[in-house]
């Protein structure tokens, strides 16, 4: 599963980018090799939509939501929002299990 991680400059969402990797690591149900995560700037979204299963949104850049749904919608790839006191903590965990979520109601509607 590609989860790509977005913000304003990529820099912040590196840091909850590598929280999510080291809650997979350390899971006894979650594979390191079924994962795949990516840090970008918003802006560039178009060029990773089609490598992506779930698009996680820093709080900074939740506004910009309407401007990236015609690039996610057509592709059917769920997006999490994450909220700003899940960010600051840099709360890996709970933004990983809203990922698989988010894939996981995706998949139940094809």
């Amino acid at each position: 599963m590609r989860i790509v991680l977005c913000c304003a400059g990529g820099l912040s969402t590196t840091m909850l980018m590598n929280s999510m990797k080291d809650t997979v690591h350390n899971s006894a149900k979650l594979n390191d090799a079924d994962f795949d995560f990516i840090a970008i700037p918003i802006d560039i979204l178009q060029s990773e939509a089609d490598n992506c299963d779930v698009l996680v949104l820093g709080p900074q850049v939740a506004h910009k939501l309407d401007a990236v749904k015609p690039i996610i919608e057509p592709r059917k790839i769920p997006y999490v929002i994450v909220d700003q006191e899940t960010y600051g903590k840099m709360d890996g965990a709970t933004v990983m299990k809203q990922a698989l979520i988010a894939r996981r109601k995706a998949d139940l509607k094809k």
